[in-house]
């Protein structure tokens, strides 16, 4: 009996030891298991707290991307909107100068198939003189307009054939009567300094454009001015007849 019991005992022992040794174990291993779970939510909270000064930061970044991307967008159009303005400009000049060179061109035909034809037909010049007049106001200002999209730019000349119209004599039931004080003083200025052009007469008689140019055309037209036309504006100067006339009084005086 008593070594039953003994043997009872010890295995009672043993089997307390092994639980006293698996309480211990289980115990460090649950002190383990809570330590690297600590650690592991340090870390989980430590990355956490990175990914969110990181996103932070990448928010700061991007926004400042976009609004740089924003201010870059704006001038773009307005870049886009100035050069549309400009083409939109250009190409206008563009249409007008075109006109202008067809026009040009026009009377250009007209004064070939007169020269061609050789006929006396000094009314038609005056015509196709005015407009050549207009034609190159109206170049002047396009030129003008040009300028402030290009640097340079050809001017549009009109050729003209070098040479004296035919000579219109003096009608001799005209002479000096019908002639206006203002009419034979563009007559006694001729005389006197030599060929000028239309508008350098405008500024000594102190007329406008088309008054001077209306007079110019019928003292022309009348026969007491000859006129070159080798380039524009025609230069008038007084037929030998007429400075005859104009100095007549003078010698009778004398």
């Amino acid at each position: 009996m008593c070594d039953a019991s003994q043997k009872i005992t010890r295995k009672s022992q043993k089997i307390t030891k092994m639980v006293e040794w698996l309480l211990a174990t289980t115990a460090i291993l649950i002190v383990i298991t809570v330590g690297a779970a600590a650690e592991y939510c340090r870390r989980i909270r430590k990355a956490t707290n990175e990914y969110d000064v990181a996103k932070g930061t990448v928010e700061d970044v991007v926004l400042s991307f976009n609004r740089e991307l924003k201010r870059e967008t704006n001038r773009l159009e307005l870049v886009a909107y100035k050069v549309e303005g400009n083409t939109s400009r250009t190409e206008a000049n563009q249409r007008r100068v075109e006109g202008a060179e067809k026009r040009i061109e026009s009377l250009e035909t007209q004064m070939g198939a007169i020269s061609k034809k050789d006929r006396d037909v000094p009314a038609a010049l005056a015509e196709i003189t005015a407009k050549i007049q207009t034609a190159e106001a109206t170049q002047e200002a396009l030129k003008t307009q040009i300028a402030t999209l290009y640097d340079q730019m050809q001017k549009l000349t009109v050729p003209h054939e070098i040479g004296s119209e035919p000579v219109i004599p003096i009608r001799r039931d005209k002479a000096m009567a019908s002639l206006t004080d203002t009419e034979i003083s563009v007559l006694e200025l001729l005389s006197k300094e030599g060929a000028k052009t239309a508008p350098e007469i405008k500024e000594r008689v102190q007329l406008s454009r088309e008054h001077t140019a209306r007079l110019m055309k019928r003292l022309y037209e009348e026969g007491y001015l000859e006129r070159e036309t080798g380039k524009i504006p025609f230069k008038y100067s007084v037929k030998k007849e007429m400075e005859r006339l104009l100095n007549k009084p003078e010698t009778s005086q004398a």
